[in-house]
């Protein structure tokens, strides 16, 4: 198990049983029961249980380019799915997506498609590290080739040809059930917009979000100059009949 130490300056991933921390604030001896420590050059660090964030920032391993939070969060938002929901997400990859909606929605089912044998290992790796083995189901498939669960109430697509699945997630979903699907390139909307128009989905939106942090100091206050700002599009639709 993991724990964070958390300071004002920086944060670090340490074992639950770990002594003593070197970092760049100086060494850190970590006490039994006690919550506050310092380090020897005096920073004060609290000993906190990881959030999702902290996961994803210090404890999880990314291996392709995972779809950030602040996408993520646009899923739930949007489609509105809730606890005990029945999900297909595909590519996997390091799972970063499945184990957002997992820590939101559980109790409920995801079963996330993954035809890289490495990225297959990876995801199933995170989703222990992280304990949401009973949520989440890694499975080595090709979703190209077909979706073998049902009655499903939400498809996320996050691979390369995903148009090429609209058809397989229109017949694995429910009535009122929604596709998701993450393109990085307008090419790739155009060419999954054009084949979800083939069929009885409502509700179809184009989604861009872009976040822009602001920098606060003592003299003025103005947007950061640096960050992430456009990251991917998101192509929401539901099935209507």
């Amino acid at each position: 198990m993991k724990k964070i130490l958390l300071g004002k300056k920086s944060k670090y991933a340490i074992d639950e049983n770990q002594k003593v921390f070197h970092s760049k604030e100086g060494v850190i001896k970590i006490q039994k029961n006690r919550k506050i420590v310092k380090s020897h050059l005096g920073d004060e660090f609290s000993i906190v249980e990881p959030s999702l964030t902290d996961f994803f920032e210090k404890i999880l391993k990314r291996g392709p380019q995972v779809i950030l939070p602040k996408d993520s969060a646009m899923i739930l938002a949007y489609t509105g799915v809730g606890k005990n929901a029945k999900i297909v997400d595909a590519g996997a990859g390091s799972a970063f997506l499945s184990i957002f909606l997992a820590w939101y929605l559980q109790p409920c089912k995801i079963i996330a498609y993954e035809i890289n044998d490495r990225f297959y290992k990876l995801a199933k790796e995170n989703v222990k590290k992280i304990g949401l083995e009973k949520y989440i189901k890694i499975k080595k498939a090709d979703i190209r080739k077909g979706i073998d669960e049902k009655n499903l109430d939400l498809v996320t697509l996050d691979l390369e040809g995903s148009e090429k699945v609209v058809k397989h997630a229109y017949e694995s979903l429910k009535i009122g059930g929604w596709l998701v699907v993450y393109c990085p390139y307008i090419e790739s909307v155009l060419k999954t917009i054009k084949e979800i128009e083939k069929y009885d989905f409502g509700e179809i939106k184009i989604v861009e979000n872009i976040v822009r942090e602001w920098r606060s100091v003592k003299s003025f206050t103005r947007p950061k100059t640096t960050g992430i700002m456009h990251t991917g599009f998101l192509i929401f639709a539901r099935k209507i009949k």
